[in-house]
């Protein structure tokens, strides 16, 4: 035997630690590029504050994306950095791809709702429309993809922050933009049925005994038909030669309007 280590293929599965090391260095990654470009903003005397969405204004569609990653301050940066790093984190366990295909669907969604209904020259910024996205898309993928523990996940972030999203809906908050906040959160639910993974199907029947027998280092070949047909005629008793003989005088005896018993 060879004493190599076994390498994996490269389309394995990661194991769950790798996928909670990949959620937490990307969550704590994505927090860290916004403190710094919040400091790059106080530095330049708030030059990043025009990435705001201004609405209805045809220019300010570039600002779409970019105003997710704009504050307007630290208490603004702060307020939002745990629940974006918690909420990110548990949605990217599911796998990096697709968790960044659910932000791109609620950033682009959240964006364009805020430029169509904000108040007039307002200006938007931050990420709490995101926030309140991986809520709904947290509280809902679990019920729709039936997973224990996506449910799970979401009766927790429900019973932590679900007062905290309800006061952010309220109108009559100023400063606050409730319209981003509904946005989001309808953008995050809808992300769970765009993005919902299908229930892994198990063999079962032959087909799981079949993959049993063969790890375990032998085959099964199916019985056919005919094989089938030939082990039961063997396996049918024949009627001695004399009997056969003695049935065939009786019928000639009988004449053919006459029935035997």
């Amino acid at each position: 035997m060879s004493g190599m280590p076994r390498t994996q293929g490269p389309g394995r599965r990661p194991s769950r630690g790798d996928r909670v090391r990949t959620a937490a260095t990307l969550m704590v990654a994505w927090v860290a590029l916004l403190w710094l470009l919040e400091v790059v903003d106080v530095a330049t005397g708030h030059a990043l504050d025009r990435f705001g969405i201004v609405p209805r204004v045809p220019s300010e569609l570039v600002d779409v994306v970019p105003a997710s990653f704009v504050h307007f301050g630290f208490a603004h940066l702060s307020a939002n950095s745990v629940p974006l790093l918690v909420l990110g984190f548990l949605a990217a366990l599911g796998g990096v791809g697709r968790f960044l295909a659910v932000c791109a669907l609620i950033v682009v969604a959240d964006g364009l709702g805020v430029w169509l209904v904000s108040p007039a020259y307002s200006n938007t910024a931050g990420a709490s429309g995101l926030i309140f996205g991986l809520f709904g898309f947290l509280l809902v993928s679990g019920f729709v993809e039936r997973r224990p523990l996506g449910i799970l996940a979401g009766v927790l972030v429900t019973a932590v922050w679900g007062g905290t999203i309800l006061s952010g809906l309220a109108p009559t908050q100023s400063g606050v933009s409730w319209q981003g906040h509904l946005i989001g959160l309808a953008a995050g639910v809808l992300a769970a049925f765009a993005f919902r993974r299908e229930p892994r199907a198990r063999p079962s029947g032959v087909a799981a005994r079949a993959v049993g027998r063969g790890a375990g280092g032998y085959s099964v070949r199916p019985r056919t038909r005919r094989s089938s047909r030939a082990h039961t005629n063997r396996a049918m008793p024949m009627k001695p030669l004399t009997e056969k003989k003695a049935r065939l005088s009786r019928d000639r005896s009988c004449g053919r309007t006459m029935e035997c018993s």
